[in-house]
């Protein structure tokens, strides 16, 4: 039998098959289609000649909701909510978003829900779950036909405090299901479960926004997969790093915004532990965009409060931070001459100029072939034929607005300006958080990572680099590694000094109850189940809050302070040991642990360096065109030792061993390069 992780990416789709009973991998990467995101896994389970009735589980990863959110294009969404707050979407929080406070030009999006579309039922419920004023019953008949000659194809249901009591928002999805047969509605209540309203509204919307796309790309996925022999079903992986089944994909599939770089980070931290590194920062640089995570003693940072196109986002996910540095990010020249690189990206469509598919325009892709950092003998996945003579002029063209630089020193330059956009992100999550990132262990994955870690590393004064085995298929063995996961949260604002221990108790054993009926529906036993619980705490007065782990049975308020404090020095630098905390929310994840494969590294040709060379080439470092040995990373056998510069090539993944920079393969193939005194 065999596994099968899927992750569709901007770029490429990769497709990684594992066999239960050796071990033996396959892969292949596939160009993404992005109106037909379907098309290519069949490809590529076509070309891996994958048999599916032998396959026991498919897990696959995908970007489809978030691009249609970056692009405009979901559904017709309505939104119905609580009298007088039908502008709630649009006016937020009567703030710039933080990325563009010091914009001049920043503009703010416009809503996804346009205000004829928005409506109001005359109710209202309290904070504490109590009705102030009941569902007006002819009210919502009436909004329900001015809602039929509009034709909305899907509906967010966002009312007042519904986290406290979703009775009145049950009611009106109620009504619209009746009236809207087959078209999803989307209550605040069950995507957003807590307090907030902007931030549970926003998502809520977006929910729904993306909800129609995705039904109909998963169940074509679905559809094709059953009419092509598989006999199981297939799961996504969700933003929080773990699994979904497809009907909860369908039913929130704004939990799947982050979904294949939440599988590379969960795929990091079990490298990690085997490796026995704990302290990581996640480098996953693809065609479009770079992907990054702090990962402390093997636990990667979780948030829920994000941002996707400026909109809000409240659902617990693993905290990456992502900017538009990839290898298809295109070169340009600003109105005051300026070199620059990305957010624009080539895509899959038509790719870098050496695609020869009719890109034009020079990419960080270019950039390396250009200085021989990529090879062109073997096609680029074993499927695109690379043309170095294309990037050569696409450079030339960019030359001409960029005075005084040949192509070689301009693509340098390019590579040096991707490296600084993306060193400002590992920036963010490290020294802006009070972390030391020459603490860390960077490691590089994706197809362009194992590439451009060595400069990334070197910029932020980091002395050691971990290249997994299979880096340009990273993502898609993560998904395989993904275990079940469900979050719970219940919002109770009380003083935490004054909570009553037996009523929070009660109240996470309902949560563990219920999570782990869900669990057990979806053929989970006890004994492959797993639990954690956390509060959400703050210094009374703030508006955000930490989240605290905490064990219900030894549950205490002096120990659940004193943990408090901590974290909040840690984070910011100052506590307040004799401040008064507030407790926000409670919260569960629950685990339904699946079976992981065992990976054979690269099969039994692995020797020495003589035998893994493949060719010498000449290679630009510095200015300069240095002699580079180039190696095949699978035959590369545990503790070989390679000095830079030399460059070592696999299917999906090449890694530039720089200057001053040397490494060692460890026992389970690993890549551990580490800068030189």
């Amino acid at each position: 039998m065999m596994v099968v992780g899927i992750d569709v990416g901007g770029t490429f789709t990769d497709v990684t098959a594992v066999d239960d009973a050796t071990g033996a991998v396959r892969l292949t990467k596939i160009p993404s289609a992005p109106r037909d995101e379907a098309r290519p896994v069949l490809k590529g389970l076509a070309e891996l000649a994958i048999a599916l009735p032998a396959v026991r589980r498919i897990v696959h990863g995908t970007t489809v909701g978030t691009n249609a959110i970056l692009e405009r294009r979901g559904a017709r969404v309505a939104l119905v909510t609580t009298a007088g707050f039908r502008d709630l979407i649009e006016i937020g929080r009567t703030k710039r978003n933080i990325p563009a406070l010091f914009d001049p030009t920043f503009v703010r999006p416009k809503p996804l829900v346009p205000r004829p579309l928005r409506f109001e039922v005359d109710e209202r419920i309290l904070h504490d779950g109590s009705v102030a004023r009941p569902l007006g019953r002819a009210e919502l008949e009436s909004v329900v036909a001015r809602l039929a000659p509009l034709e909305p194809e899907a509906f967010a249901v966002c009312g007042l405090h519904a986290y406290a009591n979703p009775a009145h928002e049950q009611a009106v999805g109620e009504a619209l299901r009746q009236a809207f047969p087959g078209r999803p509605v989307s209550l605040s209540s069950e995507v957003v479960p807590e307090y907030r309203e902007f931030e549970r509204f926003s998502t809520t919307v977006l929910n729904a926004y993306v909800q129609p796309l995705m039904d109909r790309y998963l169940d074509a996925l679905e559809r094709e997969l059953i009419a092509a022999g598989s006999r199981t079903g297939v799961l996504t992986v969700g933003s929080n790093g773990g699994a979904l089944t497809l009907a909860m994909a369908r039913r929130l599939p704004i939990k799947t915004v982050a979904s294949g770089p939440a599988a590379g980070v969960s795929r990091a931290v079990a490298v990690g532990r085997r490796a026995g590194i704990r302290d990581l920062v996640t480098y996953d640089m693809g065609g479009t965009s770079t992907d990054v995570c702090l990962v402390q003693d093997l636990a990667p940072l979780v948030t829920t409060d994000t941002l996707i196109a400026a909109f809000p986002v409240k659902i617990p996910q693993v905290d990456i931070k992502s900017v538009g540095a990839g290898g298809g990010s295109l070169a340009w020249v600003d109105v005051d001459g300026a070199l620059q690189v990305g957010p624009r990206s080539a895509g899959a469509d038509p790719g870098p100029a050496c695609y020869g598919l009719g890109g034009l325009e020079a990419t960080v892709t270019d950039a390396d072939i250009l200085l021989g950092r990529i090879g062109t003998a073997r096609p680029l996945g074993g499927a695109i034929r690379l043309d170095p003579g294309l990037s050569r002029r696409a450079f030339e063209r960019l030359a001409v607005r960029v005075p005084g630089l040949d192509p070689p020193r301009l693509a340098e330059g390019v590579i040096r300006i991707a490296v600084a956009r993306m060193t400002a992100s590992i920036r963010e999550i490290t020294l802006q958080r009070g972390h030391d990132p020459r603490d860390f262990t960077l490691v590089a994955f994706g197809g362009a990572g194992p590439m451009h870690a060595g400069p990334v590393a070197e910029e932020l004064g980091m002395t050691r680099i971990l290249v997994p085995a299979y880096p340009g298929n990273f993502s898609a063995l993560g998904l395989l590694a993904s275990d079940i996961k469900l979050d719970a949260v219940r919002t109770r604002i009380t003083r935490l000094a004054e909570a009553e221990l037996p009523a929070l108790g009660a109240a996470f054993a309902a949560m563990r109850a219920d999570a782990a009926a869900r669990l057990a529906a979806e053929g989970f036993g006890l004994e492959a189940m797993g639990f954690e619980t956390a509060l959400d705490l703050r210094y009374v007065g703030q508006a955000f809050e930490l989240t605290v782990p905490v064990d219900p049975p030894s549950l205490t308020v002096t120990g659940a302070a004193a943990d408090f404090h901590a974290r909040h020095l840690a984070m910011y630098g100052h506590a307040d040991a004799a401040g008064a905390v507030e407790i926000v929310n409670l919260r569960l994840v629950a685990y339904g642990v699946v079976a992981k494969p065992d990976l054979l590294p690269y099969g039994a040709r692995a020797g020495g360096p003589e035998e893994a060379r493949i060719e010498v080439r000449p290679v630009h470092f510095e200015g300069e065109l240095v002699a580079c040995p180039v190696y095949q990373r699978e035959r590369l056998g545990p503790g070989v030792r390679l000095a830079g510069p030399a460059i070592v090539e696999e299917f999906g993944a090449t890694t530039v061993l720089f200057p001053h920079w040397h490494a060692t393969v460890d026992p389970v193939a690993n890549l551990l390069l580490e800068r030189s005194p």
